[in-house]
């Protein structure tokens, strides 16, 4: 019984661990733009107003930085939002927490190796964890466009 006590222990503190590390990197998607930086977030901006959705902020980051005398690479978060599925999700009172995620966050960024780069939250992932109707807008909808946003062909 003790073997099995502290097998069972030590299984729950390694699986703990795996999804401590795992975690971010399910949450957040990051991956390279084929694109520089200006014509990313051009093309980016086009997929997103082309399809439907609203661009309602352009934050450029290192820009704000740059006035508190601060200098970091080119950052921008573009806060994008699809009215309608802002609506569902706005109207039942079980999934308004989720207005801290809203609107949407796509963001566009180069590294020190040259390279621009994309993160945008899964939305996929987030929503089903969440369910209801959170799994309905978030794993479905908008998972699947802002998918469209950020593909390269």
């Amino acid at each position: 019984m003790k073997k099995f006590a502290i097998g069972f222990v030590s299984g729950i503190i390694v699986c703990t661990g795996i999804m401590l590390l795992a975690m971010p990197r399910l949450m957040l998607r990051e991956i390279e733009s084929p694109l520089g930086y200006e014509e990313t977030l051009n093309y980016i901006q086009g997929n997103v107003t082309n399809s439907g959705w609203k661009v309602s902020a352009t934050m450029r980051l290192d820009k704000s930085l740059a006035k508190e005398g601060r200098t970091v690479l080119p950052a921008t978060s573009l806060k994008i939002c699809h009215p309608e599925y802002a609506e569902i999700v706005l109207k039942d009172d079980d999934a308004r927490f989720l207005s801290v995620m809203m609107p949407c966050s796509i963001a566009v960024y180069e590294k020190t190796d040259g390279k621009t780069y994309i993160s945008t939250m899964n939305a996929g992932l987030m929503g089903r964890l969440f369910g209801g109707t959170a799994a309905e807008v978030m794993a479905g909808h908008v998972a699947d466009e802002t998918e469209r946003f950020i593909q390269f062909e």
